[in-house]
C-alpha cells in the first residue's frame, strides 16, 4: 500500500468505523444508576446536594429555598489511550493486524464509565460525599441545625457488598460529569513529529469527564447475606427517610445491585415466585436486578 495521505485517510476511516462499532456495543449498566451532568467549565458544583425541594401552601409572599447547602465540587479528570502503527505494516498492507485492536481502544472507551461508575460504590464506605460523611456512612447528620440525628445507609456485616436504589428520581444515586465525551483522533500528517522521526502514526481516544456521589439516601449499602429478611431491612431502611423538616421524602427501592457472586441470592429474592421452602414469595417483583462484573471483588 502507498503511504499517502489519500491512503490514511481511508484508513482512518476504517478505523473509526471500527472503534465507534465496539464503543456502541459496550453495555451502559452505569446508565441505569447515574444523572449526566453535562460541564462546561473545569469542574461543577452541586450546592443544592443535600436539599430536598419542598412545595407547601402559598401563605403570603413565596419561602425561597436557597441552594447553599452543600460545598461539594467535582473536577473534570483527563483520560487517553492510544497506539501506534509502523509506517511498514501499512506499506506491507498489515492493517488486519490492527483491526482489533483498534476495536479494543472502542471496547475500552465504552467501558471505561462503567469502571469509574461502579469503583465509586465499592468505595464508597471510605469516600465521602456532599454532607462529609463516607457516602456509606451509618452517621449521617440529618435535621435543622442543631436538631440533627444520625440516619443510616449502611445496614453493617463484613461480607460481599450489594446495594439497593432509588433510581425513579431526577437525582440518581450517582452523578456522571462530561466535559467532552470520548472522542477518536489521528496523528498521521507528514510534518507530526512521531511521523517525521519514527515513520510511526499513532491512533487514540480521549475524554474529560468524572463520577462522584449524589444524593446518599438514594442508595442502601449492605455487607451482610443477601437474604430475604436482610433485603427487606434495607428497603425498609430507604423507604423511612425523612427531610431536614421531617416530612417523608418518599423514596421507593427499585434496583438491587449485585457482583456476579450475589446473582443467583439475587435472583431468588426478586424473580422467584416461591422461596425453597416452597412458601409464595413476598418480595417477588419488588424490585429489578442488575449484576455487574464492574462490581467483582478482588
Amino acid at each position: 500500500m502507498i503511504t499517502n495521505q489519500s491512503t490514511l485517510n481511508a484508513m482512518f476511516i476504517g478505523f473509526k468505523a471500527d472503534y465507534q462499532s465496539a464503543f456502541a456495543g459496550a453495555p451502559r449498566d452505569y446508565e441505569k444508576i447515574v444523572t449526566v451532568i453535562p460541564s462546561a467549565t473545569r469542574e461543577n458544583a452541586y450546592p443544592w446536594l443535600g436539599q430536598t425541594f419542598k412545595i407547601s401552601e402559598w401563605l403570603g409572599d413565596r419561602v425561597i429555598q436557597n441552594l447553599d447547602a452543600s460545598d461539594y465540587t467535582l473536577k473534570n479528570k483527563k483520560y487517553e489511550g492510544t497506539v501506534a502503527i509502523k509506517r511498514d505494516d501499512i506499506e506491507d498492507d498489515s492493517l488486519g493486524i490492527y483491526k482489533p485492536v483498534v476495536q479494543g481502544i472502542g471496547r475500552a472507551a465504552g467501558d471505561h464509565p462503567n469502571e469509574l461508575v461502579f469503583s465509586l460504590l465499592k468505595n464508597g464506605f471510605t469516600s465521602p460525599c456532599y454532607d462529609g460523611q463516607y457516602f456509606f456512612d451509618p452517621d449521617h447528620p440529618v435535621g435543622l441545625s442543631g436538631r440533627e440525628k444520625s440516619v443510616s445507609n449502611f445496614m453493617g456485616g463484613t461480607g460481599t457488598a450489594w446495594y439497593l436504589m432509588c433510581t425513579s428520581r431526577p437525582l440518581k444515586p450517582l452523578i456522571w460529569q462530561v466535559r467532552r465525551d470520548y472522542e477518536f483522533t489521528n496523528m498521521d500528517a507528514p510534518t507530526d513529529e512521531a511521523v517525521f522521526m519514527r515513520e510511526e502514526y499513532r491512533y487514540g481516544v480521549s475524554a474529560r469527564c468524572n463520577a462522584g456521589y449524589g444524593f446518599w439516601q438514594m442508595c442502601v449499602a449492605s455487607r451482610q447475606p443477601l437474604t430475604p429478611e436482610n433485603y427487606a431491612g434495607a428497603r425498609a431502611a430507604m423507604l423511612s427517610y425523612v427531610s431536614d423538616v421531617g416530612t417523608p421524602l418518599g423514596l421507593l427501592p427499585d434496583l438491587l445491585v449485585v457482583p456476579p457472586n450475589l446473582e443467583g441470592a439475587a435472583r431468588k429474592i426478586l424473580i422467584n415466585d416461591r422461596s425453597d421452602s416452597g412458601a409464595s414469595n413476598e418480595w417477588a417483583g419488588s424490585a429489578e436486578t442488575l449484576m455487574t462484573p464492574w462490581l467483582t471483588e478482588a
